[in-house]
């Protein structure tokens, strides 16, 4: 029980350390690029760096003010820990780009703080994602409105943004800065996906060959990877058929084609990519 408690604690403390860390890390993406150039992100810190633009006062007020609704009323769906750990996170984003806020950015050059700023803000979000926070409400009501309407989340995250880098370029800004806004987005968005899933993508492979016991052995030993067989039956011959199913990285795909074209050209391979691999030891390949 002690045992259990102590883990708990310990990982606890790790994820408010890595969200204190990505919540700094935004806030210099921020700070330091972005904003002293008018270049915005979008959700939450957008609205917040237009709001700050017409009303004269600090980003870092309204990044708090914006995201409580957000987080009130996502509450109940997402859980009082997501919530605490979400509520965190904005706080240390917005105190960290107080402070900042007094000191000269790194540079005035539009496509260098697009680009620089764009790869750490997306850094540290994709940090605060990572360790089971957020840093923008918005991606709350997304998720909500995509459960009542034939909408995807990441659908009605791309019309908000663009009413809001409409809405920034019509009150406040420039169309270059909108479009800049827009560059930004977009390559912070990446920089999320690879923070949270990893630069190394995965894919499933499943194949459906004349050979599988032999196919299975060879690729077993040549890849490393640990492989499953999914009994299936032929539709038109009624006979059982042993499919190969497995995990490899992108890097392995290659010598995979290669080694099924040796043992079966006739083989048929499908291949889908694989957001995240936990458990099995997927990390450790064998593989010489």
């Amino acid at each position: 029980m002690k045992q259990n408690k102590r883990k708990f604690i310990k990982t606890e403390i790790k994820q408010i350390v890595m969200i204190t860390i990505g919540a700094i890390i935004a806030a210099i993406g921020l700070e330091f690029f972005l904003v002293p150039n008018n270049i915005l992100d979008g959700g939450v810190i957008g609205l917040s760096i237009i709001a700050a633009e017409i009303t004269g006062l600090t980003m870092s007020i309204f990044l708090i003010l914006l995201n409580l609704p957000f987080l009130v009323i996502g509450y109940k769906r997402l859980g009082l820990k997501f919530t605490l750990h979400t509520l965190y996170g904005v706080i240390i984003l917005s105190t960290s780009t107080a402070i900042f806020h007094h000191y000269e950015p790194f540079t005035d050059d539009l496509f260098l703080a697009t680009i620089i700023g764009a790869v750490i803000l997306g850094t540290g979000v994709g940090l605060v994602i990572r360790t089971g926070g957020a840093l923008d409400g918005t991606e709350i009501i997304a998720i909500l409105v995509s459960k009542k309407r034939p909408v995807s989340v990441g659908q009605f995250i791309m019309i908000m943004n663009l009413f809001i880098f409409i809405l920034a370029a019509l009150l406040v800004f420039s169309w270059e800065t909108a479009m800049y806004s827009i560059i930004t987005y977009y390559i912070a968005f990446k920089m999320i996906d690879i923070v949270v899933e990893g630069i190394e993508e995965m894919k499933s492979v499943t194949i459906i060959s004349e050979k599988p016991d032999e196919m299975a052995d060879i690729l077993t030993k040549k890849l490393g990877r640990g492989i499953t067989f999914i009994h299936g039956q032929g539709v038109y011959t009624n006979e059982p058929k042993k499919i190969i199913y497995m995990i490899v990285t992108r890097i392995e795909l290659s010598n995979l084609r290669s080694i099924t074209q040796e043992i079966d050209p006739g083989a048929l391979i499908a291949i889908e990519n694989v957001a995240d691999v936990s458990g099995s030891n997927f990390k450790k390949s064998t593989a010489h």
